[in-house]
């Protein structure tokens, strides 16, 4: 019997829990409300952030409409003040062929044809370049963007408006970037990237407003 008695009591001992076992299933309680409440903040704030967006993009759309603003569209002329128009006599080969890609540009955009557009629009654009005029590359830059932007390019879109904004700073002539930030706010938006967007959208919302910069 004493042979026996000696390995249950071993036995009996082994099963005994140590204090650090006792207290690891507290751990791991803790650990587990804490991940889950970190969860629920995650979800409650890509909650907030969606639902803010969506207001913001309905202020957007409602101050655009407001403020009769044709985002890049085909009916504006884009021409700063006291500069030569489309009309007026254009000597400069490459000019003349800038002026016309612009305009079938525009043309393409009007009948949704978007790769058509985009490729005007980058022919425009690398004619400006060569010719030095940053005027006319801003407004290449603005309708390849918009023709970028619809058919699904936001990243490429974005780097055409981003160039909109640097080629004002260098120019001084504000035209147009306005524009660019509520189009930029949009991609942003599109490729999920909330509280960028929310940033621009607020940018874009101040300018539209009196004494906005």
């Amino acid at each position: 019997m004493s042979i026996l008695a000696v390995p249950l009591e071993a036995s009996a001992e082994t099963c005994q829990p140590a204090n650090s076992m006792a207290n690891m299933p507290i751990f791991i309680a803790v650990a587990l409300i804490g991940a889950a409440v970190g969860g629920l903040l995650a979800r409650q704030r890509k909650e907030e952030l969606k639902r803010l967006n969506s207001q913001l993009r309905q202020i957007n759309t409602a101050l655009r409409r407001q403020a009769q603003i044709e985002s890049f569209a085909p009916g504006l002329t884009y021409a700063p003040v006291g500069r030569a128009t489309e009309t007026e006599v254009i000597v400069d080969p490459r000019k003349q062929q800038l002026t016309t890609n612009l305009r079938n540009g525009k043309a393409y955009m009007r009948n949704e044809d978007l790769d058509m557009a985009a490729r005007e629009f980058r022919t425009a654009l690398e004619l400006a370049e060569s010719i030095g005029d940053r005027f006319e590359e801003k407004k290449a830059a603005r309708g390849l963007g918009a023709s970028l932007q619809r058919l699904g390019k936001y990243r490429e879109a974005m780097n055409c408006y981003y160039k909109v904004l640097q080629l004002s700073k260098e120019t001084g002539e504000d035209s147009g970037c306005t524009e660019a930030y509520g189009a930029i706010a949009d991609c942003y938006t599109e490729l999920g990237d909330l509280e960028r967007a929310a940033k621009l959208y607020d940018k874009y919302i101040s300018r539209l407003q009196p004494g906005g910069d």
